[in-house]
């Protein structure tokens, strides 16, 4: 049998929507011809990107494929089969709209942009704390397994930073998920810090170094395109969170492309700088159905289906592109950002 082909994650943020990745990763985990040798993840990816590294090192991707479907269970996923048929009868578009359009929903965005976090019950924050806190640090923060980091926004400077090793806190993923309309900011060494999406997510530069392998898997889960413009004020405040939430990441496939070109050219000595190889994993098509309001307000029914989407997404992949990795990119970027 051959050997397990390494690859790197890099599991992006989004709110409720990581369940897409969460249904990715219990598909990579079932794959004997996929190792994974490390994981930069932010926001909703560092909570997924806990999970899987914590079940690795306590010894099997069994154990980590059971940490994602515990840690979307404590969101609020559904896992019963039984209820298939009900979710799927449900259109993801029709379910956004409906939270948009809900009282509950309207009065909490109405709250969210004229009242501060600082001056709120923090009720989301601890719920989510709540979760966070119950990930078995020893195994999240080993040397052992995958190479895992996370990243966060400095408020006071607005620089990245990454939290690797025994940094990974509860402190730290809260930092990484910091939404700062709706959380108050995180104290982390007399700092504060807010959602990672801002400056990396998720950042994909601590992957280019010399010991891990050349493959770079993306699990996006914002759209990075949107036919047609806006017009409503919640079409237009959806597309703002989205497109802040890619500039950091397409900031750095650009550069990525641009020392492909370099090397492709001849005008960069080969190996003066790792020439890495780019694949992604997306659903689009699905997450245009959806806005902003299915990542803050986790729903069932949404969450079911975002996750057998990230499972076929995944399957894709792997039909399609397995025998490339390790051999060429699967995403054209000179094409993306020609």
């Amino acid at each position: 049998m051959a050997e397990p082909k390494p690859i790197n994650l890099a599991l992006q943020g989004g709110g409720a929507h990581g369940a897409f990745t969460w249904g990715v990763l219990d598909t990579l985990l079932a794959d004997d011809r996929i190792e994974i040798a490390a994981i930069s993840g932010t926001s909703a990816g560092a909570l997924n990107g806990a999970a899987v590294k914590a079940g690795l090192v306590h010894g099997s991707r069994a154990a980590a494929r059971e940490n994602l479907e515990w840690l979307w269970t404590q969101v609020g996923a559904v896992t019963d089969d039984r209820l298939t048929p009900w979710f799927d009868a449900v259109s993801p578009m029709a379910v956004s709209a409906l939270i948009e359009a809900s009282p509950g929903y309207q009065i909490s965005e109405g709250i969210s942009r004229a009242i501060s976090p600082y001056m709120r019950p923090d009720s989301a924050a601890l719920s989510l704390r709540r979760i966070v806190a119950r990930f078995h640090y020893d195994e999240v923060c080993a040397a052992d397994g995958p190479e895992f980091t996370i990243c966060a926004t400095n408020v006071r400077t607005g620089k990245i930073r990454l939290f690797r090793g025994t940094d990974i806190t509860t402190d730290a993923i809260m930092a990484s998920a910091c939404l700062p309309t709706l959380f108050p900011a995180v104290e982390i060494d007399g700092e504060a810090y807010w959602d990672g999406g801002y400056t990396g997510n998720p950042a994909l530069y601590p992957l280019f170094e010399r010991h891990l392998p050349r493959d770079i898997l993306v699990v996006n889960i914002n759209p990075l395109e949107r036919p047609g413009v806006p017009r409503t004020a919640a079409e237009i405040q959806n597309r703002i969170n989205e497109i802040s939430f890619n500039t950091s990441l397409l900031r750095e496939l650009r550069a990525i492309a641009f020392v492909q070109r370099l090397v492709r050219t001849g005008t960069l000595p080969e190996g003066a700088m790792k020439d890495v190889l780019v694949h992604m994993i997306a659903d689009d098509a699905l997450m245009r159905q959806l806005s902003v309001a299915t990542k803050v307000w986790p729903n069932a029914a949404v969450l079911h289906q975002l996750r057998d989407a990230g499972r076929r997404a995944a399957e894709g992949f792997l039909d399609r592109d397995l025998d490339r990795v390790g051999v060429e990119s699967t995403i054209d970027l000179a094409a993306m950002f020609g």
